[in-house]
Order: C-alpha cells, then structure tokens, then sequence
C-alpha cells in the first residue's frame, strides 16, 4: 500500500507539472487564434454540455453509511467508504485511501488574469485526442457541486500493478484567488473493477464552494 501511495503521488507531481507546462502553450496558441474572432461569448465551452452526476444503485451502495470528510482549508466535502482513512491533509492537498484506493486532491492557484475558459477548453480537447491515441477509454464535461469541470478515464494499463486512475479537474473562484482543482480517484488496474463504483460515488459525492 505504502508503494502504491507513493507511486500515486508521483503520478499526480508529473501530471501537474505536465499541465503547467501544456496550458501555457494552449493558453498562448488560443489566445493568438482567438484574436481574429468576432465572437461576443466569454466561454467557449459554454456550447457543449455537461453531465451531473447520477450515480447508479451500485454507486449509491459504494458508500451508504459512509463518512463525511469535510476539507475546511479549501471548502470541499466527500462521501467516503466508512473503512477510508486520512493519510496527509494540508492546506493545497488532500490524500485519503483504504483497501488499496485513493483520494488525491490537488489545488493549484494561478494569477488572476490566467484565461481559465480557454485553458479548460484545452484540457478538454487535450483529452478528446488522447482517447483517440488509446489513453483514455472515457472523456466528458462533468459538473460537480455546479462546478463544471472535465472527467477523463485511462484506460485499462498494460500491467495488473499499473495505477489506473479516474480524474476530474475544473477552475473556480475561491477565498479571493482563481485557483485549478485536480482530483484523482486511483487503484490498480487490477483491482479497478473492483473498486470502479466507489470511484465513481466519491466523485459524485463532490461539494465545493466557488
């Protein structure tokens, strides 16, 4: 378990440091395209729908008599399985995790002239393209606490052992600052299925302040 946390958090220091690095190119290429448009609309992800959740009845049983965990610092609560237990809370990141699944939530705060629409537009084509490449298996606009965010799936990984993981990230506005949330749900690809539906209903569980 120590082994697979630690490799969960390596996951998530890489991929932040990939999507820094990625939202300041799609930040600096949609910024240059955009600037020949006539268009009056301040979102341009305001055309495509999101889901909310609706979490099936083996969802809803995942973690019926679950707990309650309320992140203070940053205004975000979940329902969690009742055997989950916390494993690192600080002010910008959260990891809770039981039977060999995780919780890890990241905040990300960013200067407040960032261009959040155009950069969450980025993520989600991003995303669209790596499905298309095999590394996703599901990619959608998903809202969360009204918070509309984006939800992408790996898919299944090369090896029982790989981390499989299950994320959603959105921009909000909170105490002042403009700031990215990343949320990730992971276990290994083997034992996935097995947790597929709490993954699932602790994401839908999702309360957030914005």
């Amino acid at each position: 378990m120590k082994q697979l946390t630690g490799i969960a958090i390596m996951v998530l220091l890489v991929a932040a440091c990939n999507l820094s690095d990625k939202f300041k190119k799609s930040a600096s290429t949609s910024s240059n395209s955009n600037s020949n448009s006539s268009t009056s609309s301040s979102d341009p992800t305001a055309d495509e729908p999101a889901e909310k959740p609706n979490p099936t009845a083996a969802q809803t049983a995942a973690i019926a008599n679950g707990q309650e965990l309320k992140w203070d610092q940053q205004g975000i609560t979940w329902t969690l399985p009742a055997n989950w237990k916390k494993m690192d809370v600080r002010n910008d990141t959260l990891n809770y995790g039981g039977d060999g699944a995780f919780l890890i939530v990241n905040i990300s705060t960013m200067p407040a002239s960032f261009p959040t629409d155009i950069s969450i537009k980025a993520m989600s084509e991003g995303a669209k393209t790596e499905k298309k490449n095999g590394k996703y298996d599901e990619v959608k606009w998903l809202e969360l606490g009204g918070l509309r965010g984006v939800e992408f799936r790996q898919s299944k990984q090369e090896r029982s052992d790989d981390i499989r993981r299950l994320e959603w990230q959105a921009y909000r506005k909170y105490a002042g600052q403009t700031q990215l949330v990343t949320m990730i749900l992971s276990t290994s690809d083997g034992a996935f299925p097995k947790h597929e539906d709490e993954l699932y209903a602790i994401m839908y569980s999702t309360k957030l302040v914005h």
